[in-house]
């Protein structure tokens, strides 16, 4: 099933859901375009429709922005821990699935999920940040690249702040090859934190479609 999604004109104007699909429509293509108009498939349980959005407001990260806290700038001090990028995407986003959620019954990665952004990952599109401790992955995070903007979509701990400072490693990273924030797409205690905050779609579109003008390579 090939999609077809409006312009970031009509999305800017329209509702949060654009449309409703099976996981046959988790294809390469079709994320790739989708990430690209600021849309993304958000998916509850297995077996259920899944619709893809552009949700209003938007959350983001703009790295000037960011307030990682004492806590974390003693933890980095410290040293004895290793940051990899596309290492192990296949470990990170098992492990983003398997990671507990509060109030949540389960986890939204799905078996198809997970095939569908294993895939995109291959295409050179999704990435993952992988924090080591002793050769073992004990934090990490995955998202796409939708064409010179990072598109966070999971994370995952086994110790503290271990997620949190692949967040921060990651900034790093983007921010050596130009980009200045990356979308969350929803606020989360966790990433307020951090610094980030909510924007309207409007303004969040606007600034992605500015970004893909720049073609910047992020990885």
């Amino acid at each position: 099933m090939r999609l077809t999604f409006p312009s970031l004109r009509e999305i800017a104007a329209g509702p949060e859901e654009i449309v409703w699909t099976d996981a046959t429509a988790l294809t390469v293509e079709n994320l790739r375009a989708a990430y690209r108009t600021g849309i993304f498939p958000w998916p509850s349980l297995p077996g259920e429709l899944i619709p893809w959005c552009s949700p209003d407001p938007r959350a983001v990260l703009v790295f000037d922005e960011l307030t990682p806290g004492r806590t974390l700038e003693k933890t980095v001090r410290r040293g004895g821990l290793t940051f990899t990028i596309d290492r192990a995407f296949s470990s990170v986003i098992a492990a983003c699935a398997a990671a507990p959620r509060p109030g949540q019954d389960g986890t939204w990665i799905a078996p198809a999920i997970i095939a569908a952004y294993t895939a995109l990952h291959h295409a050179g599109v999704a990435h993952s940040v992988e924090v080591w401790r002793d050769k073992k992955l004990i934090g990490g995070l995955y998202g796409v690249d939708a064409g010179g903007v990072f598109c966070g979509e999971s994370m995952f701990h086994h110790e503290p702040n271990a997620s949190k400072l692949a967040i921060i490693h990651l900034t790093q990273h983007l921010a050596s090859r130009g980009s200045s924030w990356m979308d969350i797409q929803q606020l989360t205690p966790h990433m307020q934190r951090l610094g980030a905050r909510e924007v309207p779609r409007e303004r969040y579109l606007a600034a992605l479609e500015r970004e893909l003008t720049t073609a910047r390579a992020l990885f």
